[in-house]
């Protein structure tokens, strides 16, 4: 039997893996069991969050190199939406007994940023300290997906942000940076989503039932 209780579940993953899509599904499933869960991405979730975001994705777009926010600038303006983020929608949700569904958290910022852009951990870690609240998730699902899948589901975006847009190279590394975070990690599950189905969609289900004790 189900008992109300704060639940903060994180999806994860490279452009086209089906995080998206798949955060919605588990959204709806837990909607037919008369469950209610919030749904929220990063960056962004709040009205302040996805003013950062546009700014962050405008900047992306700019041609001319020298006018492009240097790479700590653009995690500084990652971390700032994560903030009130956290501030604004998470942490008070949570307080309320709520299950909230993320699409990308902290283990992005670490896939593109450290990994992908060379910037520092402990300049993330050291803002984290302050921002994440005791925030962190109760369950990670890492959709590991073939470049072919997520290709295909690229082409087929009516329209594109600055995710879409980085080479298959990038790709390639970030997925094996989402792969590295979450080896041997209790809470993380790593799902083959090439196929993103029904029987992906009943897994996760699964996975989320034995958690919350959803009969």
């Amino acid at each position: 039997m189900y008992k109300k209780k704060p639940f903060f579940i994180v999806f994860e993953g490279v452009e086209g893996c089906g995080k998206s899509y798949q955060s919605k599904k588990l959204v709806l499933n837990l909607k037919k069991r008369g469950i209610a869960s919030i749904l929220t991405r990063e960056p962004g979730g709040t009205r302040s969050a996805e003013s950062i975001r546009s700014l962050i994705l405008k900047d992306y777009f700019n041609k001319k190199q020298k006018e492009k926010f240097d790479i700590y600038t653009d995690t500084l303006l990652y971390l700032a939406a994560r903030n009130e983020h956290i501030k604004n929608k998470i942490k008070p949700a949570l307080k309320k007994k709520r299950i909230v569904i993320c699409d990308r958290f902290i283990d992005s910022t670490i896939a593109y940023q450290v990994y992908g852009k060379k910037v520092k951990k402990s300049f993330i870690d050291n803002i984290h300290k302050s921002i994440l609240r005791g925030v962190k998730s109760d369950i990670t699902f890492v959709l590991k997906v073939s470049s072919k899948s997520s290709k295909l589901r690229l082409k087929k975006r009516k329209t594109k942000n600055r995710y879409d847009n980085f080479p298959q190279s990038f790709y390639t590394k970030a997925q094996n940076s989402f792969l590295k975070i979450a080896k041997n990690k209790r809470n993380y599950f790593v799902l083959n989503s090439s196929l993103n189905n029904s029987d992906l969609e009943k897994k996760i289900f699964s996975i989320v039932s034995k958690f919350l004790k959803i009969k």
